[in-house]
């Protein structure tokens, strides 16, 4: 039986299917954003502290999608925090909760009686194990970051076009610059069922990156990079299926393969364009 047909047949199959199409706006939307700002090495180091948070959780008896949720948050607002009051690097703080995040996650987990594969799916990334109550979850998780950017939506277009200009204007750019940071925590936990926490960077840059190269406007590269995520999500997943293969690591390998193929779509593009005027000339 092919993917298409268990689709069909398997409910499980369908909720896969749900998970990764919101996880697919996680990372169109919040993506756009981040390369935009280029922020990227930002949702690596909100990726890697939230194992902090589900060793903790994990430890304790708690879903570890909680402790992610609330590891997110922490850490996105720490860093927004200490870089706004103190001045420091950007770099320095994301590198430093990366770190002391990862270390939390791997003592908790130590500390844990027995081996949790369920915990380890989380950090490899497997959308084919997907529950009902972790697609609500993202659901839920999805609503309140789309919120979110809606309420600030015009206000942060504005700061990043331009952040000294927003200011003068009197927009409250450090709020936004925190709300931000938020929307990433957030859209990390959604994509902590794709392609787990080692490949959360991946398929928060390359739809949005491979958007990038056809269209100008933020608006339009919104809609396209989601768009482009749900394929390359789907496409994952009927590969994985197929050739029964971790989820995560073929998602991104795809979205990589697209984006390559764009950048030489492009140039082919802009090299038969650039010789017509050329031609034209001579004749």
């Amino acid at each position: 039986m092919n993917f298409f047909q268990a689709l069909l047949h398997f409910e499980f199959l369908q909720l896969v299917v749900l998970a990764g199409l919101v996880a697919a706006i996680s990372s169109g939307v919040v993506g756009s954003l981040v390369v935009v700002k280029r922020i990227t090495f930002m949702a690596g180091g909100i990726a890697h502290a939230v194992l902090g948070g589900m060793g903790v959780a994990h430890y304790l008896e708690y879903p570890p999608l909680a402790g992610a949720f609330v590891a997110a948050i922490l850490a996105a607002l720490l860093i927004g925090w200490v870089q706004m009051h103190y001045q420091q690097r950007e770099d320095m703080l994301i590198g430093a909760v990366w770190a002391v995040g990862m270390a939390i996650g791997i003592l908790a987990i130590a500390k844990t009686p027995g081996y949790s594969t369920h915990l380890m799916s989380y950090l490899l990334g497997n959308l084919l194990l997907v529950g009902r109550d972790q697609v609500v979850m993202m659901v839920l998780l999805n609503l309140l970051m789309l919120t979110l950017l809606a309420l600030v939506y015009r206000p942060l277009m504005a700061t990043l076009a331009d952040e000294e200009f927003a200011r003068l204007r009197g927009i409250r750019t450090r709020s936004l610059y925190l709300g931000l940071l938020v929307m990433i925590a957030l859209a990390t936990v959604i994509l902590v069922h794709s392609v787990g926490l080692i490949l959360v960077m991946a398929l928060l840059t390359l739809p949005a990156a491979t958007g990038m190269i056809f269209v100008m406007t933020l608006g339009r590269l919104l809609i396209l990079s989601t768009l482009i995520a749900s394929a390359t999500i789907f496409a994952g997943l009927v590969v994985s299926y197929e050739m029964d293969l971790p989820s995560g690591a073929v998602i991104v390998l795809i979205a990589a393969g697209v984006y390559m193929f764009s950048l030489i779509l492009r140039s082919m593009i802009s090299a038969r364009s650039q010789q017509k005027p050329s031609q034209s000339g001579d004749s």
